[in-house]
């Protein structure tokens, strides 16, 4: 086993740099003659990982054996298990990945999982139900076509342990999630003679059901199933008058259901009243999938038509309905119908998640007449605790790599040293001494995201922390802005990560883009402002926070609205405000991009929880939500070119 050395900078951390950068390139040569360098060095086990991966398609079982035994117990050794699982499943290597699976301690892969439901079932003859629904669940929620799970897919259905409507149901899934080749694996496996056909529609859809003629076959019936649904992500109105007036009568009660659930969703998705209708052309909420579920709740919460929410909410799967989210929103629709019964019961609803955790948690708080508080910090670490922590070989190569600018290596192996390496991970003390390490170098992204996975106890100032407090303060209060939503909203950008840089060029604690850096440094008057300036600390905060401002002031002072613009551009908000006045927690959660959305919640929540933190009183999430409506015409027009 390799001995894990301190993680002291040494010369040769360019020699890590440089192999990244070849693994990257795939060039297999390069990495070779590096490795030699790269022995000794606290990171030798990337070195050695990104080696064998490029080329493990033609490496033999005796080098990927000496690998796992050079580097065993460390997140690269189980990785690269993965890697070579995959394979062995691709080769139907039965044996050989029966021997090595036991020995995978990450279970965080689906592909792998199926492959071992599937090798378990083979070597030991027994089919069984509880094989085929592990099977069927990691099939469906896969989004990229794979081999482990069709396969295992594949011959669950031959067994008659899972039914050609899974197939078809992944098809459909896979159809709106715009994977047309998994689509095509799943009706490989039921009806290989029906791929001209589905070659066809998903070449061109409307011309495919111009001339599509309808007969007894199921198949048949899918392919104008996956038609409708392509034509519905487009224009879900031309999608249901075709279903309407031609394909209704054709199709059988689930099929139609699930096509009216799916343009019912794209119509929900583009905020347009009459989702409600298509929706109500379902005659059975449970033919529905989640996801579809999840916009019928989001359509009648913008109605008003809480009968509506809580069946749906109690018509998706059980997993769904235990998401704060919609544990809130059965609640409240409980609340509204009234009767004393109901009330009772959604009161017990709320307690099940009332807390300081999140958006939904904070809300069910207040409708239980309290504010969010600072919670009551955890005993403080012990020496011993904390020494068990800096003694971590995973840790400690997690934090070494993020200081020599491999981030992605550092933050993976920190999540395995905490999340995976043990079953369940690292305790609460464990975590919160993990969290405090990161904590001390500055590495605040897993700091908040560590103590965040505590289940006892919350330390607020491990999970908020407030670093660059004097500039965040001043800056903010300079412009009027509250330093509380400032920090909420870096808190989510950047996780106080200075060079933290997103794949569209935003840059810096507050993730500016430089064409807005330029916009807004002119129009504070920030004389002499160029690009190189936005990963500045200084700049970064005072053109982040003047942004925000402008913005703020643009949406009559919405925070939601405001942190929508941040994230998605002020011209969407504007056009996702209008419609119904309503309560801007509905609001968000029917914002259309699931990004944003989630985006918006988390820096409301963020912010709730920040001023108690800087007051030290009582603060509430409501109060700073209030309801969003149309621009009121008497008031000033919008700023038209922020950007």
């Amino acid at each position: 086993m390799l001995a894990q050395p301190a993680c002291a900078q040494t010369p040769n951390d360019d020699v890590l740099i440089q192999m990244k950068q070849a693994f990257q390139r795939g060039d297999k040569s390069r990495l070779s003659a590096l490795l030699p360098q790269a022995r000794g060095h606290a990171l030798e086990p990337w070195a050695a990982y990104w080696e064998l991966k490029a080329r493990l398609q033609e490496a033999s079982p005796l080098e990927v054996q000496d690998f796992l035994a050079r580097y065993a117990g460390t997140y690269q050794e189980d990785r690269l298990r993965n890697d070579w699982l995959l394979l062995l499943g691709q080769r139907r290597d039965w044996d050989g990945f029966a021997a090595l699976h036991p020995g995978f301690r990450m279970r965080d892969d689906p592909q792998v999982a199926c492959y071992a439901v599937l090798v378990n079932a083979l070597r030991t003859g027994i089919f069984a139900k509880a094989q085929a629904d592990e099977v069927r669940d990691n099939w469906l929620r896969q989004r990229d076509a794979d081999d482990g799970c069709l396969t295992a897919a594949d011959r669950m259905i031959s067994e008659r342990l899972m039914t050609p409507a899974d197939a078809w149901k992944k098809a459909r899934l896979s159809i709106e999630a715009n994977r047309p080749q998994a689509a095509r694996g799943a009706i490989t496996i039921v009806a290989p003679e029906a791929l001209p056909m589905f070659d066809q529609l998903n070449a061109n859809a409307p011309r495919f059901l111009g001339s599509a003629v309808v007969a007894a076959s199921k198949a048949r019936k899918e392919m104008v199933v996956l038609a409708l649904i392509k034509i519905a992500i487009a224009d879900p109105d031309m999608a249901a008058a075709q279903l309407d007036s031609k394909w209704a009568s054709m199709l059988s009660a689930e099929e139609r259901n699930w096509l009216w659930g799916a343009i019912g969703r794209q119509a929900a998705t583009k905020l347009q009243p009459q989702a409600n209708a298509y929706f109500a052309n379902v005659t059975k909420n449970t033919d529905l999938s989640d996801d579809m579920l999840g916009w019928k709740v989001r359509a009648a919460l913008r109605a008003g038509q809480w009968k509506d929410v809580q069946a749906g909410v109690l018509a998706m799967s059980p997993e769904a309905q235990l998401d704060p989210t919609w544990v809130y929103w059965r609640a409240r629709a409980m609340t509204a119908q009234g009767g004393e019964a109901q009330r009772a019961q959604a009161r017990v609803l709320l307690e099940t998640i009332a807390g300081t955790r999140g958006f939904y948690e904070l809300l069910a708080l207040e409708d239980m007449g309290q504010r969010a508080q600072v919670p009551t910090r955890p005993a403080p670490l012990t020496p011993e605790e904390k020494s068990a922590a800096r003694a971590n070989p995973s840790l400690a190569r997690g934090l070494y790599a993020i200081a020599i600018g491999l981030r992605s290596e550092g933050v993976r192996e920190w999540n395995y040293a905490t999340s995976l390496h043990d079953r369940g991970g690292l305790g609460d003390r464990e975590l919160l001494a993990a969290a405090d390490m990161a904590c001390q170098q500055q590495v605040w992204d897993r700091c908040i995201n560590t103590s965040e996975r505590t289940k006892g106890v919350i330390d607020v100032d491990q999970r908020y922390p407030m670093p660059f407090h004097d500039t965040v303060l001043r800056k903010s209060q300079e412009i009027g802005l509250d330093p509380a939503y400032v920090y909420g909203l870096i808190r989510q950008e950047s996780r106080f990560i200075m060079d933290a840089r997103s794949g569209v060029g935003a840059s810096g604690l507050m993730q500016v883009m430089p064409a807005t850096a330029r916009w807004t440094a002119r129009k504070i008057g920030l004389a002499g402002f160029t690009a190189d300036q936005i990963n500045d600390r200084e700049t970064n905060i005072t053109i982040g926070t003047a942004y925000l401002k402008l913005a703020l002031d643009d949406f009559d002072g919405s925070m939601a609205l405001a942190a929508a613009a941040y994230n998605a551009g002020p011209g969407r908000p504007r056009s996702w405000r209008n419609g119904p006045v309503i309560d801007a927690a509905i609001w968000a959660e029917n914002v259309p991009f699931s990004e944003t959305r989630d985006y918006v919640k988390k820096v409301l929540a963020n912010t709730t929880n920040y001023a108690a933190l800087i007051s030290g009183q009582p603060q509430s999430l409501r109060s700073r939500l209030g309801n969003i409506g149309p621009r009121n015409a008497a008031e000033p027009e919008p700023n038209k070119d922020l950007p």
